[in-house]
């Protein structure tokens, strides 16, 4: 793990076990540890868009939602995709419990179960930069060969219908 001046750090548990998850599904992953503190940047990361991870409620089960940082996902295409009526938002306890991520650094990286995942169709083609199961560190992988190690769907949720 490099650090934001390129120096190696100590890696953190949760860190390990998702990098130790993308090595099993042969996903090359760098992750980096950012300097200062609040709200990540892309320049914190190089450039590469930010990615919140959203741990969504389906019924027993729950799903992982990849989308800009900034961006606002429609309930409804989601929804609509999954072929349900009803999501919802665990509270913490329950998305700790279903991820073994705290709020924050939530990543389908190493999750405690291999939930399915669901990426916003306007990451792909991009590097990206995704939660890494501690506070500070990103980590950055293709949207693309992300998708393809989690077997996730592409789905139009953010933004206009692209033509």
């Amino acid at each position: 793990m490099t650090h934001a001046a390129g120096t190696e750090t100590d890696v953190p548990s949760e860190v390990y076990r998702a990098a130790s998850d993308a090595e099993a599904r042969g996903l090359a992953v760098e992750f980096v540890v950012r300097d200062g503190t609040g709200r990540p940047t892309r320049a914190d990361f190089g450039g590469a868009q930010i990615v919140k991870s959203v741990v969504v409620q389906r019924g027993e089960g729950f799903v992982f939602v990849l989308t800009p940082l900034d961006g606002q996902f429609s309930w409804a295409k989601l929804r609509a995709h999954l072929g349900v009526n009803r999501l919802s938002l665990p509270d913490a306890d329950a998305a700790y419990t279903a991820t073994g991520y705290k709020r924050g650094t939530i990543t389908p990286l190493g999750s405690n179960t291999a939930w399915p995942v669901i990426i916003d169709e306007s990451l792909s083609g991009q590097t990206v930069v995704v939660g890494a199961g501690s506070p500070g560190i990103g980590a950055l992988v293709s949207a693309d060969e992300l998708a393809q190690a989690y077997g996730a769907d592409i789905v139009q949720l953010t933004g206009a219908a692209t033509e």
